[in-house]
Order: structure tokens, then sequence, then C-alpha cells
């Protein structure tokens, strides 16, 4: 479904990948794992058309998406579920979901898709007239990947869903991602907390000072002695 190929991508003179391969297949859900400065967030950046790779090709289901306007991207079936959720937090948490239907395609299924992310997260249809700002951490997350799903998308990129939440809350996040994927869906998701995530994914790619330094399916990356020194502490 999304091939990267010999990506390079960064912010002016700072290159922060180098020559990544990645695939993501349709159905699966894959991570990509690694410390802080990675590169993580830049990958999804560059996927979802925030920032342009300086190298290298994206294609989705055989469309080149480095051609493409970056506000015609989420009509090819990618949504993006940023870093710290980026809500608009002085509007209401139904008005944020009308956000991520803003594509003449989504509004059409407007009210079946809210019907499916309210059935998916309860708390937010009890919540839809409050102002998002207020939200707690775990149903400000809710928020974010619900206003994502909004779009009907075929490919889900998270970024670091489990930031700032706590451990509870934390477990609640990656509950969500496993009845996400049982829904058919497929995931790309970014995430410090190893052990949490590759519990829920098919296979992971381990992401170094910009570069992939391995990958396997999740059972073989727990079992890598990279992965356990560097990230599971053992």
């Amino acid at each position: 479904m999304l091939e990267l190929k010999s990506l390079d991508a960064g912010y002016g003179s700072f290159q922060a990948l180098f020559g990544v391969d990645l695939d993501v297949k349709a159905g699966e859900a894959v991570g990509v794992i690694g410390p802080n400065g990675a590169g993580k967030t830049t990958l999804m950046r560059v996927i979802s058309g925030l920032i342009r790779p300086t190298r290298g090709t994206i294609g989705m289901e055989g469309v080149d998406v480095v051609a493409t306007p970056a506000h015609l991207i989420v009509g090819l079936g990618i949504a993006h579920v940023p870093e710290n959720r980026r809500l608009f937090p002085r509007l209401t948490v139904e008005d944020n979901l009308k956000m991520g239907a803003y594509m003449p395609k989504a509004r059409a299924k407007y009210a079946e898709r809210l019907e499916f992310v309210f059935d998916l997260f309860p708390r937010m249809k009890e919540r839809r007239n409050q102002m998002a700002g207020t939200l707690s951490g775990g149903e400000q997350q809710m928020c974010a990947i619900g206003r994502a799903l909004m779009s009907d998308p075929k490919l889900l990129l998270l970024d670091e869903p489990s930031a700032g939440l706590a451990p509870v809350v934390v477990q609640q996040v990656f509950e969500l991602v496993r009845r996400i994927r049982s829904g058919g869906l497929t995931v790309l998701i970014v995430e410090q907390n190893v052990q949490q995530v590759l519990k829920v994914v098919d296979r992971a790619y381990l992401l170094e000072a910009g570069t992939i330094r391995a990958s396997g399916s999740a059972a073989e990356m727990l079992e890598s002695d990279t992965v356990k020194q560097a990230y599971l502490g053992v």
C-alpha cells in the first residue's frame, strides 16, 4: 500500500532522514521505534506532505505522493494524527471532528463517519459539545484519532500517541489502536514506548539518527539484542 524508497528529508540545511526504505502492506500495523531525535516525526510529516523529501520516492497504492499537492494527500487515503494532538482547543469536540471531514468525498459520508467515531469512542459522544481544550489528555488523543478517522482513511499515521499521557491512559490508547486495527484499517505508528507498541503491531522498523538500523516482525524485534539493550532495559 505505502512504499518509501531512498528517502532523504530535513529542514533547511539540516538533514533528518537518510536513505529510508519502508513499506506498509494493506491491513498491516507497522511500528517505527527509536529514540528522541531519531527522525520519526519527520518521517510522518514527509508521508503526509507537511514537508517534502529532498530525495527519494513515496508511493501510495501506485500514486506518487511527492507529486501530489499537500492538501490533496488526505484524498489518497492517508490521515495523520500528529504528535501532541494539535486539536483546535476553542472548538467543540464535534467541530474538531468536522474538520477531519473537509474533503468532498468525506463530507458526503459525514453522518455515517460521525456515528462510526462515536461508536468507537462513546466518550466523544458524551463530550461532543465540550471545548476540546478542556478535555483530559487521553480524551484529546481520542478526539485527534477520531478527527483523522472522519476522512475514512485507508492508512492511519499515528505519531507518538502515548506521549505525555499517564501510564493507565497509555494502556487505553494502545487498546484503541487494537480496536482500530481489528476493523481492518492499515496503521503506521511511531512510538518511543517500545514494549507497548510491539504488542500491537505486526512488524517494526528501528530508526536511529535518521537511518533504518533494523526491521522485522514484532516478535523478532522484541528478541533483538539491539532493541533489548537500548530500549527494554535488558
